[in-house]
Formats: C-alpha cells, sequence, structure tokens
C-alpha cells in the first residue's frame, strides 16, 4: 500500500513539474516533401518479381564478381549485382537478372556436387565454383558492368555513435540521419524475398497456388537493418472454373489448431533436412500462433515461419499505410524505438517489457492527435469493394488501401523535433491507469479490463496488444517518458540544441539536473530514476516529506 501511495505522489510531482515548466520548442528549418503513394500490393508484386529473377551466388571475394558477370551473362541479360560479406568472411553476390527465364536457364545449367551423401535440391543458392584456366582474377572496375556496380553491402546495423550524428546541429536532421542509416536498405529486402522465394519454389510441386510472403517490418515500412524475418505460408483460394472439365483429386484438411501444428512439424523437417542455408530449426508449435524458428546461414537473418496468419499480413499492410502517409511518421517511430532500445525499454527476447510493435503505435497514436495521420475508422469508412478484407478466421480486415484517394489538408507542419518532443511530452502526462489507446477511434478510451498498459488491437479490437507489459515495466517507461522530455526542454533552453546521443546514452544526466531525482541512492545508473529506487520500504512518513523537499527544491531552482 505504501509502495503504491509513493508511486502515485511521485507521478502527480512529475506532472506539476512538467506543466510549470515547458521551454519554448526549438524551431528547424528542416521540410517534409511529399511522395507519390504506392500500393502495398504493388510494393508486394515488384519484390517478388526481382526474387523470382535473382540467385544469390557464393564467391571467394568481391575480386570474383567480375568473372561471375562474365559467365552469367551468357544464361541472359543481368540487371543488378549487389555484393555483401557476412561476419564469418564469407562473401556473396545477389545477382538480378531481366528475365525470369534466364534464371530458369542458369538453373538448369547448374550441377550439383558429386557426393552420395549430398541430396540434389534446386534452391535459388548457389556457389561459384574457381575457373582452374584463369590463374589471376579480375579486379572489380565499374567498365565491367553496365550499371552502378554496389560491393561490400551494409548487412550489419551500424552503432548510432558511429553514423555522424554529433556533426549535425538540427535535431530534425539527426533524426533523419538515423533513419538513413539504420531503416532496412534495398539490398535487405531483396535478400528477405529471395529467402521467401527459396521455401515457396521447394513448395511449389506440392502446393502449386501456395505463397510464402514476408510480413512485419520486412514490409510495413518500420524495418531496420539486422531484423528478423517474419514469414507467412498463404494457399490462395482456387479461382471457380466451370468451363475446365478435368479437376484435381484433392485431400481434404482441416483448419483446426492441431493440424496446424502437425504442419508445422512437416515445414520444419523440410528446412532440417533439404533446405540449403537453414539451420537452428526450432519448432514452437505450442505458441498462439505456431511458427518454426530458423536461421538462414547466407543471409544471416533470424527467419519466423508461420501458417495462414492473414491479419498478421493485413496489419503489415495498415503499418506500411500509415509509414508512408506522412514523411515524418517512419524519422519519429525510428528515434522513438532507437531510444527505447538503447535505455533497454525494449529487449529481443519476448518478456514483460514493451515490444517495439506497441511503441510504434503509441506514436501512431501521438501522430492521430496531431492530426498528422487518420483514424483507421476514417480508413474503414472511406473504403469500397476493393478493399474487401475477411480472413479465414472471420476477422474483417476491411480499411482504404490506396489512401492517394483520401481527400486531406495539411492541418499540421510541425519539424521533426518538435514532434519528438510533443511525443514525450504528450506520454508524459498521459493517464495510462485509467485510459486505454485505440487507433480505431483516434482517441482514447476506458479501459475494457485492468492492464498496465491497454493499447487496442488495431484488427482484433478484443485484443490488448500491450498486454505482456508488467506493472513494473509500465513505471519504468512512464519514468524515461518524463525524463526524456525534461532532458530535450532543458537542453534546448540552454543552449538551443540538442545532440540525440545524449537522448540514447544519457550523457546530459549527468550535469547535476535535480528535476526528477529521487533522494535515494542511485549505484550502477546514469538515469535520474530507476524502478528499483522507488520499490525500496520506505515508511509513507518519511516519503511524504522527501518528496515535499524535493518539490519545494525543484521549484526554487526553476
Amino acid at each position: 500500500m505504501n509502495t503504491t501511495c509513493s508511486l502515485r505522489r511521485l507521478r502527480n510531482l512529475h506532472v506539476n513539474i512538467i506543466k510549470r515548466h515547458h521551454a519554448l520548442r526549438y524551431k528547424s528549418n528542416s521540410c517534409i516533401n511529399t511522395n507519390e503513394f504506392v500500393l502495398y500490393d504493388q510494393l508486394i508484386s515488384k519484390r517478388r518479381s526481382q526474387s523470382k529473377c535473382s540467385v544469390l551466388v557464393q564467391v571467394s571475394s568481391e575480386n570474383s564478381c567480375s568473372d561471375l558477370f562474365s559467365y552469367c551473362s551468357k544464361f541472359g541479360s543481368i540487371k543488378n549485382m549487389f555484393h555483401y560479406q557476412l561476419t564469418d568472411s564469407n562473401h556473396f553476390v545477389l545477382t538480378e537478372f531481366e528475365e525470369q527465364s534466364a534464371v530458369n536457364n542458369l538453373f538448369d545449367q547448374s550441377t550439383h556436387l558429386e557426393d552420395s551423401n549430398v541430396i540434389a535440391v534446386r534452391s535459388p543458392f548457389l556457389w561459384f565454383r574457381s575457373n582452374s584456366s584463369k590463374k589471376n582474377s579480375k579486379l572489380i572496375t565499374e567498365n565491367n558492368f553496365n550499371f552502378p556496380f554496389q560491393a561490400n553491402q551494409i548487412m550489419i546495423e551500424p552503432s548510432v555513435q558511429n553514423i555522424g550524428l554529433e556533426k549535425l546541429d538540427s535535431l530534425s536532421k539527426q533524426m533523419l540521419l538515423l533513419l538513413e542509416h539504420t531503416q532496412l536498405n534495398d539490398l535487405g529486402t531483396r535478400l528477405r524475398f529471395l529467402t521467401a522465394m527459396q521455401v515457396e519454389n521447394a513448395l511449389k510441386g506440392i502446393f502449386p497456388l501456395s505463397k510464402i510472403l514476408p510480413f512485419g517490418s520486412t514490409v510495413n515500412s518500420f524495418g531496420k537493418i539486422g531484423s528478423d524475418l517474419d514469414l507467412v505460408f498463404m494457399n490462395n483460394k482456387v479461382t471457380k472454373n466451370l468451363t475446365n472439365r478435368l479437376v484435381y483429386h484433392s485431400k481434404c484438411m482441416s483448419s483446426g489448431r492441431s493440424q496446424i501444428q502437425r504442419h508445422i512439424e512437416i515445414l520444419g523437417d523440410l528446412l532440417q533436412l533439404f533446405l540449403p542455408g537453414c539451420s537452428r530449426i526450432k519448432r514452437i508449435s505450442q505458441a498462439r500462433v505456431p511458427i518454426v524458428k530458423y536461421f538462414q546461414d547466407f543471409v544471416g537473418l533470424e527467419c519466423d515461419l508461420a501458417i495462414s496468419n492473414e491479419t498478421a499480413v493485413n496489419m503489415s499492410e495498415l503499418l506500411y499505410i500509415f509509414g508512408n502517409f506522412d514523411q515524418r511518421v517512419r524519422p519519429l517511430v525510428f528515434t522513438v524505438k532507437m531510444w527505447a532500445r538503447e535505455i533497454n525499454l525494449t529487449n529481443d527476447t519476448p518478456g514483460k517489457w514493451i515490444t517495439n510493435f506497441s511503441l510504434t503505435l503509441l506514436v501512431l497514436f501521438y501522430l492521430q492527435q496531431e492530426k498528422i495521420i487518420p483514424a483507421i475508422d476514417i480508413l474503414v469508412k472511406e473504403a469500397n469493394n476493393n478493399d474487401l478484407r475477411i480472413t479465414n478466421e472471420g476477422i474483417n480486415c476491411t480499411f482504404l488501401r490506396d489512401v492517394s484517394k483520401l481527400s486531406r489538408t495539411v492541418q499540421n507542419e510541425k519539424t521533426l523535433d518538435q514532434l519528438l518532443l510533443g511525443f514525450f511530452d504528450y506520454y508524459a502526462l498521459f493517464d495510462f491507469q485509467m485510459n486505454a489507446i485505440s487507433l480505431n477511434v483516434g482517441k482514447t478510451i476506458k479501459k475494457p479490463e485492468y492492464s498496465a498498459l491497454y493499447i487496442v488491437n488495431p484488427l482484433e479490437t478484443n485484443f490488448n496488444v500491450s498486454k505482456n507489459l508488467s506493472l513494473e515495466e509500465m513505471e519504468r517507461l512512464r519514468i524515461e517518458l518524463r525524463n526524456a522530455a525534461w532532458l530535450i526542454e532543458s537542453s534546448l533552453k540552454n543552449k538551443d540544441s540538442f545532440n540525440l546521443l545524449e537522448l540514447f546514452k544519457g550523457e546530459a544526466l549527468k550535469r547535476n539536473q535535480k528535476v526528477f531525482k529521487i533522494q535515494h541512492k542511485i549505484t550502477n545508473s546514469n538515469r535520474l530514476v530507476t524502478v528499483k529506487d522507488l520499490f525500496e520500504d520506505d515508511s509513507e512518513i518519511e516519503e511524504n516529506k522527501k518528496l515535499k523537499k524535493q518539490l519545494e527544491t525543484t521549484e526554487r531552482e526553476i
């Protein structure tokens, strides 16, 4: 009881201070330009076409690329070549042809190892054997190619300390630079679709209508370099055709959970026994959504393969729409997610902490309050017959897909730095205890049930996407939101500029700032407040005295 009262008094203290001390917003000259909106289905179709025209070839070094180009040119016209190196020193070249027929021709002319223990598998992953008749390798020069050759592409996310944030005095420009260096690049996207195509091609013989589609961060416009690859096995519906008199014999399949679990086991066996590069296979059939986890060695990616998760695919499209609705959305989401990761609010392992998905929804909800993106209900209202989507589970995923048809006027011209500070200010004062967040209506609602944080699932509206978050982690989040708001405001007030590294690493918190500091002994931390300090067992009287003295001291300093 004493602990609960202390937390409430602490929250009131923080709210009062923030209300009384709001610095002027730092104004940047950065401007946002608008680009033509590309439909999600068009993006997926383009990337799948690229993967069907591509192969990934392991080479001895980047100096083999010219030789590879000369050899592969006999199969067809080459459109692009991308070279990259994994951490284990293996070199790979992604080669894209102009036509898919060239890839088929290459497959027909490729061979297998002459080893009785090797199973011959047709796959877009190959290796380039050295030519014994040529002693010297040709060095790479752009003159060898009729397109810009891209060597030594980045496959590992760079450290935020090494991308040059400190060289820019504009916070908006720093956020754009962070996006540029950490977002999923073109090569990374191509390799993910090729990884999906490897599994799809392996299943095509027996499942001709099946597709393996990437979803999640790979396609929702919020993916970063090195993030995991989410895949889903989709079996397209048969088109009704009464003119064909010959019909395939088939077996009926149950759509129950036990049947999906059996399929997961079979897919796991396929990956483990036959497909090159697939390792560390784990079958997680007891999860709410059963998946196969595996690692693709040639691409350096952790992969999760699910079956018929249509809702997740539609969720990816919804996030893609929001991410491309306004050019300020993605830089803000990337900055907030990086902030949360750097101060250990998020974790790669599932658990009691807030997820990147929940953080993304928090940012999108804030942008709805700023009238930058619309509520989901508006997209549902404007949908037409072509936008109708009902999953096999009966979940309505209908919303306007082509948002370029949505009538809108720019009502908010705030810069990225203003929006970042506004995000922290908004949630520093937010009543998480009473209110739930609904992106569907674009405003807060009363919590349907008690939870530390309640964010309504935009498509499955009866679910809370942040149900996993514990009370302790929720309190950490609230404190860090207030810390960040105060840090940015005080820095901009004192020197009219701010460096993101201070937000990520808490460097400015070492400068004897006392606004949110609690009079406990803090060890091994450079944050203003830690959750451990909040849950120490002190008497209620002592807490009242300390908090009252803290408030009086702070007011005098302000």
